[in-house]
C-alpha cells in the first residue's frame, strides 16, 4: 500500500501537470500547436529515456528505494518550479499602419478574440482568408470558415452560423474607429513575441528538473514493486494492476483538480497543485519505507563506497543537479532529442540483444528474446495511446463539443477513471481466468491492446466525418468511446507488460530491462510527436483558424493511425503462438 499511494501522488503530479501542458504552451507562451506537441514529445520522450539510466544507477550503486527517493524531491522542485508563468507570450496583428495586439478572453471553445489598440477594443476572428470583425458580411469566398471560427472559439455566433444580432454594431463601430470590416490575408501581418529572457527558461528548467526526476524514480519504483512476489506467483499480474490502480487513481484526481484550478483561476495554481502532489508522495515513500521490509536496497551494501572520493549517496544526489543542466539545454532545442534520441535507442537496444544472443543460453535467452519482440511491439501502441498528452488534447480543444462547465483539460480523466473502476476487475478476470487454465499468454493480451487502441481512433474518424455540427465539433459522447478502447487496451498490454519485464528478464539486468521497457515509450513518444505534428492546422493566440480544416486534418490521420493499429494487433495474434512457445514455461 506504501506503494500504491506512493506512485499514486507521484502520478497525481505528473498527470496533473500534464493535462495542462499542451494547452499553456498554445495558449500562455502561444507556441504554435505542431511546435508545442514537438516540445511536449522531447519532454515525454526524455521522460521515459531517463529510467534506462535511472535503472542501472540503482541496480549498480543506490538500490531502488533511495533512487526513488532522490527522484521524488528533483519532481518536487520541478512541478514547484512549473508554477512560475513569467509573461508568456504576445501576438499582434497589424494592418497598414496600425499595430493592434490580440487579447483572447476564456478558454476552449468559449474563448474570443480581440484587437486592442488603446482605447480601440475590436472582437475580431482570424480564418484563412482573412481578419474580420465578429458581425460583419464576410465575402462568399470566406463566408464558411468565418462562422464557423465565430461558433468554434465561441465568439457569439449561434450553432447555425448565422450572425449574432448583438454583434451587428461591431463592423460600424470598428470601421469609424479605423478598424476595417474584413482584411484579406496578405493584407496584414501577425507577429508573436514570447518572454524568452525569463519565461521560457525557467519553464525549460522546471521540465529538465521533472524529466531527471522521473528517470531516477519511474523504473525503480516498478521494480520494488516486482520484488515483493516470487516469479510464477499467480498474484503477480494482479498485484502489477492494483499498483496500475493507484497510478491512475492519482491521474484522475489530478487531472479534475488541476484543469480546474488552471483553467479557472490561472496555469499557477494547477501546476501549483501538482507540486503539493508530488510532496506528498514523497512524505508517504519516505515515512513508510520500513513497510517494506528491506526489499529494494542496494545490491551492496553502500557504507564506505564511494566514486571520485565522494560517497555513493552524496554523489548522486550532486550528478543528478548537474545532470538537469544538458537537459535543460536539450529541452531548448527539442529537435535535437526528434533526431539523435532515435539513434541512441538503437545503440541500447542492440547492446540489450547482443547481450542476451551472446551471453545468455537456453530458457533464459529465449525469454529475453521475447521480451523484446513485445517491447518492440509497445511502441506502436504507445506512440497512439500517448497521442491523449498531445493531438487528443488538441481535438478536444479545436473540435469537440463540450458543455460550458467542461474543458479539454477535463478529457484526461476519462482513461484514470476507466482504470480506477475497471482495473480491479480486470486482475480479477485475469485470475479467475489463469485458475480455470484460460488467461491469454501476455502475448495475445498485447495483440488485444494494439487493436482496441486502433479501434478508438476509428470511432473519431467516423465521427468528424458524420457526427459534427456546423461549428465543425463533434460530440464528447465520440471522444469519450474513443478514450473507452484505448482504456481497454491499455489494461490489456500495459500492466501486463510490467509484470511480463520481470517474469521474463534475467534477475541480475530486471532493472536494465525495466529501463528499456520504459526506453520503448521514450522512442514511441518521438513517433507520437511525429504523429501529432501532422494533425496541426494554423492557430492564431491558440485559437484554430480554421475549424473544417482542423476537424478534416484530425480525421484522416486519426483514420491512417487506427487502421495500422488494429492490422499490427492481428498480425501479433496471428504469431502469438511461437512467441509463447519461446517463453519456456512463463504464461
Amino acid at each position: 500500500m506504501i506503494l500504491f499511494f506512493t506512485e499514486m501522488w507521484e502520478r497525481f503530479s505528473y498527470y496533473g501537470m500534464r493535462a495542462l501542458l499542451v494547452l499553456y504552451l498554445t495558449q500562455h507562451f502561444l507556441f504554435g500547436p505542431a511546435e508545442a506537441q514537438g516540445i511536449y514529445a522531447a519532454y515525454a520522450a526524455l521522460v521515459y529515456l531517463m529510467p534506462v539510466i535511472g535503472g542501472m544507477i540503482a541496480d549498480k550503486y543506490l538500490g531502488s528505494r533511495k533512487a526513488v527517493i532522490i527522484g521524488a524531491v528533483l519532481l518536487v522542485l520541478g512541478h514547484f518550479t512549473m508554477a512560475f508563468e513569467g509573461t508568456g507570450g504576445r501576438e499582434s496583428l497589424t494592418i497598414g499602419e496600425k499595430t493592434y495586439q490580440i487579447q483572447v478572453e476564456g478558454r476552449d471553445q468559449n474563448r474570443k478574440m480581440f484587437a486592442v489598440n488603446g482605447d480601440e477594443r475590436v472582437h475580431i476572428a482570424i480564418t484563412p482568408e482573412g481578419v474580420s470583425t465578429v458581425g460583419a458580411e464576410p465575402s462568399a469566398a470566406n463566408a464558411a470558415d468565418a462562422a464557423a471560427a465565430a461558433v468554434g472559439t465561441g465568439l457569439g455566433t449561434p450553432p447555425t452560423g448565422a450572425l449574432d444580432p448583438a454583434t451587428q454594431a461591431a463592423p460600424q463601430a470598428a470601421a469609424a474607429a479605423g478598424f476595417p470590416a474584413f482584411t484579406a490575408t496578405g493584407g496584414y501581418t501577425l507577429e508573436t513575441e514570447r518572454d524568452q529572457k525569463l519565461g521560457e527558461p525557467v519553464l525549460f528548467l522546471a521540465l529538465a528538473l521533472i524529466i531527471v526526476g522521473v528517470g531516477f524514480l519511474k523504473a525503480n519504483i516498478s521494480t520494488v514493486v516486482g520484488s515483493l512476489y516470487e516469479q510464477n506467483d499467480p498474484r503477480r499480474d494482479g498485484g502489477f494492476t492494483i499498483f496500475y490502480v493507484g497510478i491512475n487513481l492519482g491521474s484522475f484526481l489530478a487531472t479534475a483538480a488541476c484543469s480546474y484550478l488552471g483553467f479557472n483561476y490561472g496555469w499557477a495554481y494547477g501546476f501549483g497543485l501538482a507540486g503539493i502532489g508530488m510532496l506528498a508522495g514523497l512524505l508517504t515513500f519516505v515515512l513508510g519505507q520500513s513497510w517494506l521490509e528491506g526489499r529494494g536496497g542496494p545490491p551492496v551494501p553502500i557504507e564506505g563506497r564511494s566514486i571520485l572520493g565522494v560517497p555513493l549517496v552524496p554523489f548522486f544526489w550532486i550528478a543528478g543537479l548537474i545532470a538537469v543542466i544538458p537537459t535543460w539545454l536539450l529541452m531548448q532545442r527539442h529537435e535535437i532529442i526528434e533526431t539523435g534520441l532515435p539513434w541512441i535507442a538503437g545503440v541500447i537496444f542492440a547492446s540489450v540483444v547482443g547481450f542476451t544472443v551472446f551471453r545468455l543460453k537456453g530458457a533464459e535467452r529465449s525469454r529475453m528474446l521475447v521480451a523484446q519482440v513485445l517491447i518492440f511491439f509497445s511502441v506502436l501502441f504507445w506512440a497512439l495511446f500517448e497521442q491523449a498528452g498531445s493531438s487528443l488534447t488538441l481535438f478536444a480543444d479545436q473540435s469537440t463539443q463540450m458543455p460550458s462547465w467542461f474543458n479539454a483539460g477535463y478529457t484526461q480523466m476519462f482513461n484514470p477513471g476507466i482504470i480506477v473502476i475497471g482495473g480491479p476487475i480486470m486482475a480479477a478476470l485475469w485470475v479467475w481466468l489463469a485458475k480455470r487454465k484460460l488467461e491469454p499468454s501476455t502475448p495475445v493480451k498485447f495483440s488485444f491492446g494494439l487493436v482496441f487502441v486502433g479501434f478508438g481512433f476509428l470511432v473519431l474518424t467516423w465521427a468528424a466525418g458524420s457526427q459534427a455540427n456546423d461549428a465543425f465539433r463533434v460530440p464528447l459522447l465520440f471522444l469519450f468511446l474513443t478514450y473507452f478502447f484505448h482504456t481497454i487496451g491499455e489494461l490489456c498490454l500495459s500492466p501486463v507488460g510490467l509484470s511480463m519485464i520481470t517474469k521474463l528478464s534475467v534477475a541480475r539486468v530486471v532493472g536494465l530491462m525495466m529501463g528499456v521497457w520504459f526506453l520503448s515509450s521514450s522512442v514511441a513518444h518521438i513517433v507520437a510527436g511525429l504523429i501529432a505534428k501532422a494533425t496541426a492546422t494554423d492557430t492564431v493566440a491558440g485559437v484554430v483558424t480554421s475549424p473544417a480544416l482542423a476537424l478534416e486534418t484530425y480525421g484522416s490521420i486519426f483514420g491512417t493511425i487506427g487502421w495500422t493499429g488494429v492490422g499490427v494487433g492481428v498480425f501479433l495474434l496471428l504469431i502469438s503462438p511461437l512467441l509463447k512457445k519461446s517463453m519456456a514455461g512463463v504464461h
